[in-house]
């Protein structure tokens, strides 16, 4: 059979069986579309059967390039860290906490670098006096820095230059000296 013969057996197959009878006109349906799902969801289903480790190698694939995409993430900028600078001793500086928004909160001064139980507030009575909470702005003179938490000079030996406390000590944080 030669190609000739081909073309023209497709050509008759294709042609309407009678020439009075008009070709018949396709009517929309869902079908197709489900038809075409329901096909895809089978040849998946018969590839599972036949062929399981190109199966699961896929869904493998689909997953480590979903990871991937995951993973990247976005552009986002990176927050702001609070960049500190040298404590030198000797120094004078002012108190301003870098973690307070209000202008009249306090600064919390303690007898022990990162003593946690200085700062358990349940009475009010000990704000008083004593200058442990000092005012923001106030000026103090760097005595020491002791390191901690594997960080250097998170602590300051502080040392108050005016006002009542004036050559009173205490221990501070270092990002609150500016």
């Amino acid at each position: 059979m030669s190609i000739d013969d081909n073309t023209n057996e497709s050509e008759n197959l294709n042609q309407p069986e009678e020439a009075g009878q008009p070709a018949s006109q396709p009517t929309e349906s869902p079908a197709p579309a489900q038809n075409a799902g329901s096909n895809l969801v089978a040849k998946l289903l018969e590839l599972k059967e036949s062929n399981p480790k190109v199966f699961f190698g896929g869904i493998g694939a689909v997953a480590v390039v979903f990871l991937f995409l995951v993973m990247s993430g976005g552009s986002d900028p990176q927050l702001p860290v609070h960049q500190s600078k040298a404590i030198v001793p000797g120094q004078n500086y002012v108190l301003k906490s870098a973690n307070a928004y209000d202008a009249n909160a306090t600064i919390r001064l303690v007898a022990v670098p990162g003593s946690m139980a200085a700062y358990d507030d349940t009475e009010e009575a000990d704000r008083d006096g004593a200058c442990k909470h000092m005012a923001q702005g106030t000026p103090v003179k760097a005595i020491q820095a002791q390191d901690a938490y594997g960080k250097k000079d998170v602590f300051v030996e502080v040392e108050m230059t005016s006002g009542e406390c004036e050559g009173k000590k205490g221990w501070a944080l270092a990002i609150d000296l500016q």
